[in-house]
């Protein structure tokens, strides 16, 4: 049953599934016995019809062998067939040996689906400093092509196979119209811990059936990641493996989108739903996590001002830990906003304590007033939970997406390899 996202118009609709919604795109999830053992641990995304691909990469300066490879493969090649993507292992901080893996792994998934080497991505996620077994790689890469489907159990396979410490797998799928034609856009990501707003966090996959060119493609991914995954933060850590990709194969048959009109457009609102719902899923299933913990901020004097404040606000271990301890203690947001870097005038500052069905003010024009402790504490007591902020500065505003902090994210961490 198709659905009107919350907020939305007209022109989209949500759908069932992921990376197999859109036209062409098949998927597969294995258990290629990597490190885990009885669990999916190798995905495979496949369209036979060539794609354009876009990224967007980790700025960590210690990048792992997959995103060397993929920087390579998005910039050069003509076309992209196949993502394979293994977890457990993370292929970063393994020189020569672990880029290798990555041409190897291509070159396997080449033999299989019959491309060429090039039009291969590859992606890994895990523990940094092993080494991957190449065997359980090209064995774990024949066993997915010859289990593909375009079915969505397929895709939902698929996302279940990249996870590490997540403790649900994560898909969206939307439906636009575009030159007359229904176009299907769907994403798969993976992302629990080591999540830190510079990039895009973890590992994203899209597809779509869309006819666009490569520049706007690229474009159009380059420019969201500023509001949705750059805008996320769980603990702090920004990973060497982060990698975001969209997969674009023309089969919805609609003209090819080369200038920014109304089609472009839909397109990047379509992609901005998918990329803020796979995010906000990723920021609400950090680790150990109880709530998904929002930052909006209101009325600043520029846009960036806006989005450096309500990062600063999701990514305060003080207020994070308040938010676990249901305590409504908004001067550590309050500080958050000030050590900042953005320049504005304390003195007007409103902060309010949010749910979806309640607003409850806490400070009004710099100063803590009376509120009840009991409204507070249910507010806090929801899944999910929003301070605002309004600076009052100003038009521009941007929301930040986190989670609380918790005992058993220490633990989750402390033994992570074992």
């Amino acid at each position: 049953m198709k659905v009107k996202p919350k907020g939305a118009d007209e022109i989209m609709d949500i759908i069932q599934g992921g990376v197999t919604a859109a036209k062409g795109f098949e998927a597969a999830g294995v258990e290629a016995a990597i490190k885990y053992q009885n669990r999916k641990d190798m995905a495979l995304i496949y369209s036979e019809a060539p794609c354009k691909a876009a990224g967007v990469f980790t700025s960590n300066m210690v990048k792992a062998a997959p995103v060397l490879w993929d920087k390579e493969v998005v910039a050069h090649s003509p076309a992209v067939h196949a993502v394979v993507v293994n977890a457990g292992i993370a292929n970063a901080c393994t020189g020569k040996e672990g880029y290798e893996c990555c041409k190897k792994t291509a070159k396997a998934a080449a033999e299989c689906l019959q491309i060429s080497e090039d039009a291969v991505l590859v992606a890994s996620t895990g523990v940094i400093g092993m080494q991957l077994p190449v065997d359980k790689i090209a064995a774990g890469v024949r066993q997915l092509a010859e289990k593909k489907k375009d079915t969505t159990e397929a895709g939902q396979e698929a996302a279940e196979a990249i996870m590490t410490t997540d403790t649900v797998s994560k898909q969206v799928a939307v439906t636009i119209e575009a030159g007359g034609k229904t176009v299907t856009i769907g994403g798969m990501c993976k992302g629990s811990g080591m999540i830190h707003p510079n990039m895009c966090t973890m590992l994203a996959f899209i597809t779509s059936d869309i006819a666009i060119s490569k520049e706007l493609l690229q474009e159009a991914l380059s420019e969201d990641v500023k509001d949705t995954f750059n805008m996320i933060s769980v603990d702090g850590d920004t990973s060497t493996n982060d990698t975001l990709v969209i997969l674009t194969n023309g089969l919805a048959g609609n003209p090819e989108i080369t200038s920014k009109n109304e089609d472009y457009d839909k397109f990047r609102e379509a992609l901005n739903y998918i990329n803020t719902t796979l995010a906000k899923k990723m920021a609400g299933d950090g680790e150990g996590a109880t709530a998904l913990f929002e930052a909006k901020v209101i009325h600043a004097k520029t846009k960036e001002d806006a989005r450096v404040l309500s990062r600063s606000v999701i990514s305060s271990n003080l207020t994070k830990a308040a938010i676990f301890g249901h305590d409504a203690n908004l001067g550590r947001a309050f500080c958050a906003l000030g050590y900042s870097g953005v320049e504005f005038d304390a003195g007007l500052v409103d902060l309010y304590l949010e749910n979806d069905e309640k607003s409850l003010p806490v400070f009004q024009n710099g100063m803590m007033i009376d509120y009840s402790e009991e409204e507070a504490t249910k507010i806090l007591s929801s899944p999910e939970v929003r301070i605002l902020a309004d600076m009052k500065c100003g038009s521009a505003e941007a929301s930040a997406w986190g989670c609380d902090l918790t005992f058993d994210y220490v633990k989750i961490n402390a033994d992570y390899r074992s």
